[in-house]
């Protein structure tokens, strides 16, 4: 019997986390294996080089290439204030002098006799990796960065916008499928992660933004109000890089979706505990899943899973249904046929019954839906 993989849209109680905290650039890592981290601690550390900006001092002076070490009164290698003399023609008879200052703060790279031109670099950028969640370091890669192993809850939602950010959990509706609005967001869900409903438009956005709410986890959003809240159009590159002042998971899909019972239930039992969450998505090659995570201390109660584990279609499985016209819909698999189907684009494709929480049976391709895993 064929078993097809099937994308999953995972939303489990208690499951073993495991993060990978890697460095950019190789550079020093700060924990031992074993140790135990919070969140917000820094667990490794490098610095960026610094930016580069390129002087045509020969053209400034208005000398020959060859002359620049002549006229120079730094050498390579050295630092380097802001608005610092770095080069004095001789002029004539003594008159008419030309000079030119650092633009910068840094160091000079290199002077070219070749060109006439002066490389100069900033400082460099240092750069900090926390734990991002609260856990143990099973592992140190030297120079690259850590391992962090822990327990706890971990939801995926369906797309995102904006990096990694730190709060405590706050339900600000009763019921999955209310709206989040402005007058459901006071000043106490300051530097809150906060769990909406059905669906958030811009002005509830910007007046979250502007309160100091550090996330907002909800089912739906108008693609309008997205793009009017980041100023521009999403292509089909990754997200999580956008600089809009908070982390915006969205758990069901564009428009307004009644967010999942389950979803919505496991959030609201973990109101008041700390959660790491991230925005990051990528709907190609190599999909990568907006997150909340919750480590939790006590022992789970039941059977975890891995994050990493794919698994297969099987009957009773709960799926979540990815295309039109029926998006967004959830039920559990009632049959898996094993003979090729003709559906309406002529195509013979695997497919599946699947029975919504109505109660109505459908039948579409397998590639239509995604598991979710509890």
């Amino acid at each position: 019997m064929t078993h097809a993989y099937t994308p999953g849209l995972k939303v489990l109680s208690h499951t073993v986390l495991i993060k990978d905290r890697r460095l950019p650039l190789p550079g020093d890592i700060l924990v031992k294996q074993g140790e135990k981290v919070t969140a917000e601690q820094v667990v490794s550390r490098t610095k960026l080089p610094g930016n580069v900006q390129t002087l045509n001092i020969a053209g400034l002076l208005g000398i020959l290439p060859e002359e620049i070490e002549e006229a120079m009164l730094k050498k390579a290698g050295e630092k380097v204030k802001k608005d610092e003399l770095l080069a004095r023609s001789k002029g004539f008879f003594g008159l008419f002098k030309s000079h030119v200052k650092s633009p910068i703060e840094g160091r000079i790279e290199s002077i070219s006799k070749i060109t006439g031109q002066v490389i100069l670099r900033e400082p460099p950028i240092p750069v900090e990796v926390i734990g991002y969640i609260n856990g143990e370091v099973i592992e140190t890669i030297k120079q690259e960065g850590v391992r962090i192993r822990s327990s706890g809850s971990f939801i995926q939602g369906i797309f995102g916008i904006g990096g990694e950010t730190i709060g405590l959990l706050a339900t600000a509706v009763s019921s999955p499928d209310q709206p989040l609005t402005q007058n459901d967001i006071d000043k106490s869900f300051k530097d809150k992660i906060v769990i909406g409903g059905s669906i958030v438009d811009y002005d509830t956005l910007v007046h979250a933004r502007n309160i100091g709410v550090r996330g907002i986890v909800v089912g739906g959003i108008e693609d309008n109000d997205l793009k009017k809240f980041m100023g521009y159009d999403i292509g089909v590159a990754i997200t999580g890089h956008e600089q809009v002042g908070l982390t915006l998971i969205i758990t069901e899909g564009f428009g307004r979706l009644r967010m999942a019972d389950r979803t919505f239930n496991l959030l609201k039992s973990l109101e008041g505990k700390k959660a790491s969450i991230n925005g990051a998505t990528q709907i190609r090659a190599g999909v990568m899943r907006p997150e909340v995570l919750v480590p939790l201390e006590s022992a789970p109660t039941k059977k975890t899973a891995d994050l990493s584990s794919g698994t297969g279609l099987e009957i009773g499985m709960s799926v979540r249904i990815i295309r039109e016209p029926h998006f967004g819909d959830i039920g559990k698999i009632i049959n898996l046929p094993v003979d090729l189907a003709d559906i309406e684009t002529e195509a013979h494709v695997r497919v599946l019954s699947v029975e919504l929480d109505n109660k109505e049976t459908i039948t579409l391709p397998r590639a239509n839906v995604e598991i979710i895993e509890e």
